[in-house]
């Protein structure tokens, strides 16, 4: 999967230093895949929540961070859309249109 834009991981790597390594595992992993489905994902990400509007919500460090991603099997492109806290996730009111 081609994931658009790295960028993204690491500003947020500079405000939250404890999630830049399982951020740049998400990415080296899901930039390693070929993703067909939903179950695809599933199979390297088993907490992966589809919401709707082909948004994906990712774990990050446990709990404590969301990653939210736009995904075309298609194109085998990873668009990332959003990147907080689990509280900031939780104040988002219309995530299958972030």
């Amino acid at each position: 999967m081609r994931i658009v834009t790295y960028k993204r991981i690491q500003e947020f790597a500079m405000k939250h230093a404890d999630a830049e390594t399982p951020l740049n595992v998400w990415y080296h992993t899901t930039n390693a895949k070929a993703w067909k489905n939903l179950n695809d994902i599933r199979q390297t990400f088993n907490s992966v929540d589809y919401v709707g509007n082909n948004r994906y919500v990712f774990n990050i460090k446990g709990n404590d961070y969301r990653l939210v991603a736009i995904i075309s099997f298609n194109a085998q492109k990873v668009y990332i859309r959003f990147i907080g806290t689990h509280a900031e996730y939780d104040k988002t009111n219309d995530i299958k249109n972030i």
